[in-house]
């Protein structure tokens, strides 16, 4: 199993992201992950999606989300040629004495501490999706009160692959 990650340029149009969604339904596909936003041409919008399957799966899923009425461009962000990070949120108990432990995690992570009450922090933390891993592996041993994750996002490197945004 490989896991893909596929970014669309896509005309902003009412009920698109349903019809993305409801493509993977369709065929039994699971979204891993999917973000979306509008671009500097308020028209088109930028969705990533994350897949897993072999490739002949991941394949299929290409050649479907190209038939779309709306997708204008289709590229797959592959490691080493694109960027691609995760912003997290978690709000950890933590009382006066555990509270310099967890800034010293965050810190390690160069995690930013967003809002502090008497018993718990709240922490942003943005990365690749084995640094967001691993630094929720550093927190397990604190009371995770709450957590939200937006999925990954990313872009191309360089300008060879850049969308073109007049479409």
């Amino acid at each position: 199993m490989k896991t893909q990650v596929f970014s669309l340029l896509v005309k902003n149009n009412t009920g698109l992201l349903s019809r993305v969604a409801g493509l993977f339904s369709r065929r039994g596909y699971n979204i891993d992950s999917i973000t979306s936003g509008t671009t500097m041409n308020k028209s088109l919008t930028l969705i990533t999606v994350v897949a897993t399957g072999d490739t002949q799966v991941l394949s299929q899923i290409e050649k479907q989300l190209a038939k779309l009425e709306d997708v204008v461009d289709i590229k797959i962000l592959e490691d080493g040629k694109s960027v691609c990070r995760e912003l997290i949120m978690v709000k950890i108990k933590a009382n006066a004495a555990q509270r310099a432990e967890v800034i010293s995690v965050a810190d390690i992570f160069r995690a930013k501490i967003v809002d502090v009450e008497t018993e718990s922090l709240m922490l942003e933390m943005t990365g690749n999706r084995s640094k967001v891993e691993a630094f929720l592996n550093l927190l397990s041993g604190y009371e995770i009160l709450e957590l939200a994750r937006t999925g990954l996002t990313g872009l191309s490197r360089g300008s060879d692959s850049v969308f073109d945004l007049e479409a």
